[in-house]
């Protein structure tokens, strides 16, 4: 079972993307990607371009004088995080509403049970994933298994 539709995103900060996963994912598995913009400063410098003349006695004939130099630096380069997701088909209104639940009883969903991944709903699921490292409103599987709502993978006896 592909991604065949995407989730609905009325908030610009979600992306999902469905067309393309990481490489190396398996065929048929969905997955959502956070980009953190580049951190970047702006840095001044004063730098002497004629130093101070001063007299035999000490005095200042001419001071010195200076130019202000600006530049740009990434203090942090952007970053793209992948992490997959439950595939569109399994996003359903009962499935949303679960998670509006499970959300809910933790005590960071504060709306209605509506089966709609609106704002709240995103955020709530933002708040639940943020501690774990993935500042995202689109619900991970990682997510979703800790909500108990998707079944953990066992792992296979080799």
């Amino acid at each position: 079972m592909g991604c065949q539709a995407p989730l609905p995103a009325d908030d610009p900060e979600i992306v999902q993307n469905l067309a393309e996963s990481p490489p190396g994912a398996a065929p048929g598995t969905c997955w959502g990607k956070v980009a953190t913009p580049a951190v970047i400063e702006t840095v001044t410098d004063q730098v002497l371009v004629q130093p101070a003349v001063l007299a035999a006695d000490g005095s200042v004939q001419s001071p010195a004088s200076y130019r202000t130099e600006t530049r740009q630096e990434i203090v942090k380069e952007r970053e793209v995080t992948w992490f997959e997701t439950p595939c569109a088909a399994a996003m359903t209104p009962e499935f949303v509403a679960s998670v509006q639940r499970a959300l809910k009883v933790r005590a960071l969903y504060r709306g209605p049970i509506s089966g709609q991944m609106d704002s709240r709903t995103r955020a709530a699921i933002r708040a639940f994933q943020a501690p774990g490292g993935l500042d995202s409103g689109i619900l991970s599987l990682d997510a979703a298994r800790k909500l108990g709502l998707v079944a953990v993978e066992r792992p296979e006896a080799g």
